[in-house]
């Protein structure tokens, strides 16, 4: 079996949101059951210098669109960050799962010969676009991930690594 660059970020970037799903689900119910404000949980971070739990989900979706599109060689969407509650966040992550699997997987074909241009505070810099999956997009993607994981943990939602992993 061939691996291709399409096999080792796609699918990657959809169990892993699916895992984000499940988790924001359990979440919600967590909230709902002990009449809890969402607001808090939403809102909560590990460390005060660091970003709260939707703006966790939102970057994880960002980093798998973003990634994958640049892998495909297309262009990468722009989401307005408006989410404020968990469905927000839920429609978010189905949103990301349907667009990067929707992605042509032809599209991935020569990715290892691409160059990936990132602008970021108004500096641009360009990478190969493996190195970029492998050395940027993932470890972020899974920093984000489990972030958003251990927020929810932390603040006495019931998870599990399976939770996390998208097999539960």
């Amino acid at each position: 079996m061939t691996i291709t660059a399409h096999r080792v970020s796609v699918p990657v970037f959809v169990q892993g949101l699916k895992g984000l799903s499940g988790v924001l689900a359990k979440a919600a119910a967590h909230v709902e059951e002990r009449k809890l404000d969402p607001e808090a949980l939403l809102k909560a971070r590990l460390y005060p210098d660091m970003f709260p739990l939707i703006r966790q989900v939102q970057i994880a979706t960002d980093f798998a669109k973003g990634a994958s599109a640049r892998l495909a060689g297309v262009e990468v969407l722009a989401w307005d960050d408006t989410e404020t509650s968990f469905a927000d966040l839920s429609a978010r992550v189905a949103r990301a799962i349907a667009y990067v699997e929707g992605l042509d997987p032809a599209a991935f074909d020569g990715a290892e010969d691409r160059t990936v241009a990132l602008t970021r505070r108004g500096e641009t810099t360009e990478h190969n676009a493996l190195d970029y999956l492998t050395a940027q997009a993932m470890p972020n993607f899974y920093f984000h991930l489990a972030t958003a994981y251990a927020i929810l943990r932390e603040n006495g939602v019931v998870l599990g690594k399976r939770d996390f992993l998208g097999t539960a």
